[in-house]
């Protein structure tokens, strides 16, 4: 099943670009949908079984990292939702989470030369201000990992600030949230390298519980928030094809799209391609085939 938007009668529907949320008081609950984006819109064609992969990666990790998340459960069964509620759609795409006041900023960390990173470097030999020696190529792995944070936009592109930036805008929990993601991070990669998979780069949101702990919020390590590349295809001087969405902002830069109207529809074989893609992404980091 295709999903590309709810209306579960919950109250008002916060509609994200892959995301329907769900106001539940003390809860909320976030269905992912196959909706796709590129260059700051949706596409108007899905991609079949993306929430559920994106879902799937999603609990897979936030288990395994054994750190402080937001995630209760994604068995709809047990969410307690009202007797009316429709489960079969939202069955393997759904969170049941806590609430939290989410931290203003993406905690990104780079661990490989790609995308905006790469475009930097090209220009001025940094990455988000910071010095890199000379001579990497294209999709080479940096000397150490970097933490490069940034605005969330609620429309449009983030924008890369620097660790100062962020420090003075949140305080001393800056130094706790570089710390996290790149422990993180550096334990992920190595999880994904055993397993054929360079975790290039990812992003990362926190939040604050009502305590005041800081846990690990929306969705971790999946194809939407990381560049995946096949493990054979990295270090060669280029940037490899990616287990994400990568493919489909590609097809689009060859089309005569100019960004600035509505997308064209995605051909059937851009779009099993890149179901393929998310779906591998899933089979190599957890050993198993997404369940049917």
């Amino acid at each position: 099943m295709t999903l590309l938007h709810t209306d579960l009668g919950l109250g008002p529907v916060h509609r994200g670009k892959v995301r329907d949320c769900y106001d539940l008081g003390d809860r909320m609950l976030i269905v992912s949908t196959d909706r796709i984006s590129a260059f700051d819109w949706i596409l108007p064609t899905p991609i079949p079984d993306k929430g559920r992969v994106l879902t799937a990666i999603s609990s897979f990790w936030f288990s395994w990292l054994g750190v402080e998340h937001h995630l209760i459960t994604t068995d709809v069964e047990s969410m307690d939702l009202p007797a009316a509620t429709n489960l079969e759609p939202l069955a393997g795409r759904s969170m049941l989470v806590r609430k939290a006041r989410v931290v203003p900023f993406e905690c990104v960390v780079r661990g490989w030369l790609a995308g905006s990173g790469l475009k930097e470097y090209r220009e001025a030999g940094t990455v988000c201000g910071i010095q890199l020696p000379a001579g990497l190529r294209p999709g080479d792995r940096l000397p150490e990992p970097i933490f490069t944070p940034a605005t969330k936009a609620t429309s449009g592109h983030d924008e890369n600030v620097s660790y100062e930036v962020m420090h003075e805008a949140v305080g001393p929990i800056a130094d706790t949230l570089r710390a996290q993601s790149l422990d993180i991070y550096c334990r992920a990669a190595e999880y994904a390298a055993e397993r054929g998979i360079v975790l290039a780069d990812t992003k990362f949101e926190f939040g604050q519980a009502d305590n005041g702990q800081l846990i690990l919020v929306d969705e971790v390590l999946t194809p939407d928030s990381s560049r995946f590349w096949p493990q054979e295809e990295a270090g060669h001087g280029q940037v490899p094809s990616s287990f994400d969405k990568q493919f489909v902002r590609d097809w689009l830069e060859g089309t005569d799209w100019d960004k600035s109207s509505p997308p064209p529809p995605l051909p059937e074989e851009i779009v099993a391609e890149t179901r393929r893609k998310y779906l591998e992404a899933y089979r190599r980091l957890t050993g198993q085939e997404l369940p049917v």
